[in-house]
């Protein structure tokens, strides 16, 4: 039968029209019992005029109510009605409560505080040495929800070391041992809410924010504590201020214009809003008016329920909404309760009954608890119900009984500890504490905090106001199912916050403007690779590309055989070396013909045999290089050219003589210039180079080096020349020699009936001097690990031009047209030539070859 006067009051109460008294509800906070809870809850909101006008210490009004003010005063009131009708935590013994509004402002806090310090049985707090046997009218106090009154009520409290439990001040400061030792806390501390933001900032890449929170302590310090989180994750802050309390705050309320312009303006999509519920209020009534663009809003716990948040009008407009939530448990019949009390404040039978149990609330000292409480309808409060945001004030009555509990060293029998408990004595049993909220453990910190997890919620609109979608957990680490997300953006694609781009492997960040998050990629150069922030060089023995991550050993480089340049240089070798070789031959075999002895006879076979080993010197520059290989390439290459040079200014001088010398010098100087004089003619320069290269080999010796920067991925192995002075007068004696050959050759006239051997002393010499003019820039530019090819190139291409110059000709005539071998065509002999100049020069000619 209870049931249905239930349901039957019920009807009445909420299905009929109410045009009678008011409900009996604010009665309903109060209890009687052997230990009293003391409670406070924001019951209703004051006006902001009666704040700023008061200049009385009088209480202001409270007019606006608060729906989750009055649920989380009733979740209290149930739990203590179930720890009454149980005989787990507390049997034999009866607890009572004292609830009162705060108005959510610490001034109308106080005086609730007061009157829970005041002596058992009175309205007046006595003045004590020691209070260590005051016993105060509460033993403990569930409340206040704020972080900004539990800062004004908790050092109040804990002077008296009254324990202090809220189910909803968050604020980190509050964990602060020595300035709090009595305050504990249901709900987890901001710091944890702000490291569950940081981690869905990491989740989505978002590294270039803007940051706001209300301006009082609660937004302050999360703003404080978000910085220092994000700063360490490297996400920087692109903008950050402080949202008034409310919209007359013009100066407060420009600065966030300003904010929220330069959001705007801004490639910032993200905004962490750690606010309290008025300050969020007043933000986006101003960036709705303003027609801010869309962006994704991190959102704190304070008002990521908000009821006067969820129903502003044009709030769909603001963009995606996402934010924590702490899970606690779902107390299902709530609901039912929360109805029963109100439909028995409607009845006045109840509220007859209520007058004579309690005949003294007291209203003459703390003014009417709620009036508010008692015009409202279920329709006021069902909103609120939806979120189930009551489990942290339920819990915080179960703690309290815990200690209890313990303090009195309950049993299922009873307690036997009957002697007054005092808050002191409760509170030495709640540090560490652990107990149980129906299937859930709980346990307090050192620093009065529980663990919970957080569910992250995103706000879904269905019709004009948000419905919340659980789309993520967090419990020390994050999990986000992300295809239950809606964005706000085209195509439901995640929106990008980055003040720049990821920079790809091997690039590294510049800085540029005062934020870590700007920045350019650079490439880190060849030689050098990406270290996590920085371009790292290698080691002298390693290399890397441009943007490497990593080096590389190198491999060591030198002119190798099998190298298409060396391959190339030796067929020409072959070539060379043939012809010089056949020759050879050709001159051995007709040494006494007219045409060899005109060429020099066997001097011209000495300097065929001298070219011959100027091929095979160039064979010293391929391969990897050896100390005595780099010793032995200058001599070995520059002395058989010096002797081939000296046999070709011999005949140069000779030529010379002949041509333009008066006849008696010319005689006298042809003279020197035949038999061991021409022997010793062809040594004297070979000395001097001789004793040139000895002088350079002595003075400045090249030596086998490796050089790790000349080429790009490779450690080349070379003959470094130290002086390249030295090398250049090593070359002077036959650059001396073959410009003395054309000087003395090119101006010679030669008579058409005869064989010129200007001409071709003169074009030998003139193609070893346009090959070793044309091998200096060339060293000079080419590759320095191909400078002895050059060498070896320039060794080959001079000797080819000699021999293709001044002794292939002769070759020709000697197998194909033997018939002008002759000494009239060569040496001058003959009719018409037995006198004068050129009948000397036969006889002396025949005289030569005698000898």
């Amino acid at each position: 039968m209870p049931s249905l006067a239930v349901l039957g009051l019920s009807l009445a109460a909420f299905l009929s029209p109410r045009m009678g008294s008011p409900l009996c509800l604010s009665r309903q906070l109060k209890m009687s019992g052997d230990y009293v809870l003391g409670g406070l809850f924001p019951l209703g909101t004051a006006e902001e005029t009666s704040l700023r006008g008061r200049s009385q210490p009088s209480s202001p009004m409270c007019t606006r109510f608060s729906a989750l003010g009055l649920l989380w005063a009733l979740t209290v009131k149930m739990a203590v009605e179930e720890i009454n009708n149980g005989s787990t935590l507390l049997p034999g013994l009866h607890l009572g409560y004292d609830l009162f509004d705060t108005c959510s402002e610490p001034v109308v806090a106080m005086k609730p505080s007061l009157m829970f310090l005041a002596k058992v049985g009175s309205c007046d707090i006595a003045a004590y040495c020691d209070y260590t046997h005051y016993r105060p009218r509460v033993l403990a106090v569930i409340g206040p929800h704020s972080s900004e009154l539990a800062l004004v009520t908790g050092k109040f409290f804990s002077f008296f070391l009254m324990p202090q439990v809220s189910y909803g001040a968050s604020m980190d400061r509050l964990s602060t041992r020595e300035t709090f030792p009595s305050f504990f806390r249901t709900v987890p501390s901001d710091r944890v809410q702000l490291t569950a933001m940081v981690e869905l900032l990491l989740e989505f890449s978002w590294n270039w924010v803007a940051a706001l929170g209300s301006d009082d302590e609660y937004g302050r310090q999360g703003l404080s504590i978000f910085s220092g989180l994000a700063n360490a994750q490297s996400i920087c802050i692109a903008h950050e201020g402080l949202v008034p309390l409310s919209q007359a705050d013009g100066l407060q309320l420009g600065k966030v214009q300003d904010v929220l312009h330069q959001v705007n303006q801004s490639n910032v999509q993200v905004v962490v809003l750690f606010a309290s519920a008025h300050a969020a209020y007043t933000l986006f009534t101003y960036s709705i008016r303003c027609k801010l663009s869309p962006k994704v809003w991190v959102a704190s716990e304070a008002w990521l329920t908000s009821e006067r948040v969820m129903a502003l009008a044009g709030i769909a407009q603001v963009g995606t909404v996402l934010g924590f939530m702490h899970r606690g448990l779902l107390l299902p019949e709530f609901s039912d309760y929360v109805k029963t009390r109100l439909a028995l404040a409607a009845d006045p039978a109840f509220c007859a009954s209520l007058s004579v149990e309690q005949p003294g609330l007291e209203e003459h000292v703390v003014g009417p608890r709620c009036p508010q409480c008692d015009h409202i309808t279920l329709q006021n409060v069902s909103a609120e119900l939806m979120y189930h945001r009551t489990f942290p004030a339920y819990a915080a009555v179960y703690s309290v009984a815990q200690a209890l509990h313990n303090t009195l060293q309950c049993n299922s029998s009873g307690c036997p500890a009957r002697e007054p408990v005092q808050p002191w004595q409760l509170l030495e049993n709640m540090y560490n504490m652990s107990f149980r909220v129906r299937s859930l453990a709980l346990q307090f910190d050192v620093n009065g905090n529980v663990d919970m997890e957080f569910d992250l919620k995103l706000w879904v609109w269905e019709q004009r106001t948000p419905k919340l979608l659980t789309v993520g957990t967090f419990h020390r680490r994050l999990q986000v199912q992300h295809g239950k997300i809606s964005w706000h953006t085209a195509h439901n694609q995640t929106p990008v916050s980055q003040c720049s781009r990821q920079c790809q492997k091997g690039q590294v960040r510049r800085v540029k403007g005062f934020h870590s998050c700007c920045y350019d990629c650079v490439d880190c150069r060849a030689g050098s690779y990406q270290n996590d922030l920085s371009c790292t060089l290698c080691n002298r023995d390693e290399w890397s590309p441009e943007r490497s991550t990593q080096c590389f050993p190198r491999t060591t480089r030198f002119l190798a055989w099998g190298d298409p340049a060396v391959l190339l240089l030796l067929l020409l070798l072959g070539l060379v070396l043939g012809l010089v070789l056949a020759a050879l031959g050709l001159f051995v075999h007709h040494q006494d013909s007219p045409l060899v002895q005109a060429s020099g006879g066997l001097l011209a076979c000495f300097g065929l045999a001298c070219l011959g080993l100027v091929c095979l010197s160039s064979l010293l520059f391929p391969g990897r290089p050896s100390p005595t290989s780099c010793l032995a390439q200058q001599p070995l290459a520059h002395l058989p050219l010096t002797g081939c040079l000296s046999t070709l200014l011999l005949q140069a001088a000779e030529i010379f003589v002949e041509s333009e010398l008066p006849q008696s010098w010319a005689d006298w100087l042809r003279g020197r210039l035949q038999g061991p004089w021409a022997w010793l003619a062809v040594l004297l320069p070979i000395l001097v180079e001789a004793a040139l290269c000895t002088w350079y080999l002595t003075a400045f010796p090249p030596e086998v080096v490796t050089d790790w920067q000349v080429l790009p991925t490779e450690a080349l192995v070379h003959c470094r020349v130290h002086s390249w002075v030295s090398l250049g007068l090593v070359h002077a004696t036959n650059a001396t020699l073959a410009s003395l050959c054309f000087l003395g050759t090119f101006l010679v006239q030669s008579r058409p009936s005869r064989y010129s051997r200007a001409r071709g002393i003169t074009f030998a010499t003139l193609a070893y001097l346009i090959t070793w003019v044309s091998f200096v820039p060339l060293l000079a530019n080419v590759q320095v690990a191909y400078q002895p090819a050059v060498q070896m190139g320039a060794l080959l291409l001079s000797a080819l031009g000699i021999l293709a110059a001044f002794h292939l000709p002769k070759c020709y005539l000697l197998l194909w047209q033997p018939e002008l071998n002759t000494p009239e065509f060569f040496l001058g002999g003959g009719p018409g030539d037995a006198t004068g100049r050129d009948g000397n020069r036969a006889e002396e000619g025949t005289r030569g070859k005698s000898e």
